[in-house]
């Protein structure tokens, strides 16, 4: 609390005494817009004046139906990657090329094939939040301690069986760790992909920025970590809980 009271003092002082440029906003103008954001954030008087409430569960709405597609596709493709070494070899390239590429780079080819901006945003935010959750998946699966494998087969537990009662129970920590991972990138591209898009809480920051509302964007930027930290919090206790129930 100390050092937050420190750094909007110091913030205070510099925006009083001139030495930031003049649309950066002292740190009680920024509180007072906070308040004026927080205090009433579900109003609608039309689709570019909303409050910050319906603006971030438009954003929400967005981030998790395009992490659960990601997630749909990443687990059981990580899984088929985990158990064949061969299939690995020879989808191992594909991830290296695709997984380091931007999410803006992918909106021009997502606007080009959904024809949809809502569409678009799912297609970004599931395409970059696959990789962590994949790998991870991957990883978790062919790492699995082969002793367990050898007790499942020696009492005879079919395939499918051993898939589901040994395998993934085991690799769950890292599953768990690489959906934590997809889940905050999904949340970091939804701004970027909104500013290009529409709506929600990345179209919010463009069009105050446009409006020199600087404000707002602060508003904006700590409401987004906010979540953020929430949502990686929710994450934290389950691979806490998974972890804790495979050493148990």
């Amino acid at each position: 609390m100390a050092i937050l009271l420190v750094f909007l003092g110091l913030w205070e002082l510099g925006a009083n005494s001139k030495l930031f440029l003049p649309i950066m906003p002292s740190a009680s103008q920024t509180i007072a817009d906070l308040w004026f954001w927080i205090s009433n954030p579900f109003f609608d008087n039309g689709p570019n004046d909303q409050g910050i409430g319906l603006l971030l569960l438009t954003s929400l709405r967005r981030v998790l139906s395009g992490f659960l597609i990601g997630t749909a596709i990443a687990i059981p493709l990580g899984i088929l990657i985990g158990l064949s070494p061969v299939v690995s070899k020879a989808v191992d390239p594909f991830i290296q090329i695709l997984r380091p590429v931007s999410p803006l780079a992918w909106l021009p080819l997502g606007l080009a094939l959904m024809r949809d901006s809502e569409r678009t945003a799912l297609f970004v935010i599931a395409i970059t939040s696959i990789w962590p959750t994949l790998i991870n998946t991957k990883f978790g699966v062919s790492n699995v301690d082969p002793a367990y494998l050898n007790v499942a087969h020696t009492l005879g537990a079919s395939r499918w069986r051993i898939i589901t009662k040994v395998i993934l129970p085991a690799a769950a920590p890292n599953i768990v760790s690489g959906l934590r991972i997809s889940l905050g990138i999904a949340w970091l591209v939804i701004v970027a992909a909104e500013i290009l898009l529409s709506g929600g809480i990345g179209y919010f920051v463009w069009n105050e920025w446009n409006n020199l509302k600087i404000t707002s964007i602060i508003t904006a930027i700590l409401i987004v970590g906010l979540v953020g930290l929430l949502m990686d919090y929710l994450f934290g206790v389950l691979q806490h809980r998974v972890s804790f129930g495979q050493r148990s």
